[in-house]
């Protein structure tokens, strides 16, 4: 687990709200940047995504149809076609298209159930977008953009590290 039991009891007090704006503030990045990724979710953009980072106290929901992300706690039952859950540096990395999907899911570093043929239709979808979550949140922070995504870069390189894989 890249992220120390310490940050973990204290991102248990992070307030819903501020989990939800942020990730709400990367889905609209996301989107505008790759305006046609969820038309080419084809016949799978009904399905309802839930993401459950397994270092983290949150997971979230994504309904490509309504182009929304909502954030919950864990104890919360999230109602979702497909599921995929595993370390966050290794979902933000999957989303980024920089570590091989089919590799991470044999080697069993990533659960997925629910609708696996939608899943694979996202993956299709997220490929070749070059999508960078540094990058994106970096660039809000104005002047200490290159600090921030400096740092982001190396945490990053951390905890892909950790998981025993490396950036492409």
């Amino acid at each position: 687990m890249f992220f120390r039991p310490r940050l973990m009891a204290s991102l248990h007090a992070v307030p819903l709200p501020l989990v939800q704006g942020v990730s709400a503030f990367l889905l609209r990045q996301i989107l505008e940047r790759h305006s046609g990724l969820l038309d080419r979710l084809g016949a799978f953009k009904e399905t309802r995504f839930a993401f459950v980072p397994t270092d983290l106290p949150f997971c979230f929901l994504v309904d490509p149809a309504r182009t929304t992300i909502k954030a919950f706690r864990k104890r919360h039952t999230i109602a979702a076609d497909a599921t995929v859950e595993g370390p966050l540096a290794l979902l933000l990395a999957l989303a980024e298209g920089r570590v091989d999907g089919d590799a991470v899911f044999f080697s069993r570093r990533l659960t997925v159930t629910g609708d696996m043929e939608s899943v694979l239709a996202l993956r299709n979808a997220l490929d070749d977008c070059d999508i960078d979550v540094t990058e994106m949140i970096a660039k809000a922070a104005g002047p200490l953009r290159p600090m921030l995504k400096s740092l982001m870069v190396s945490l990053r390189k951390q905890a892909l590290t950790s998981e025993g894989l490396s950036w492409n």
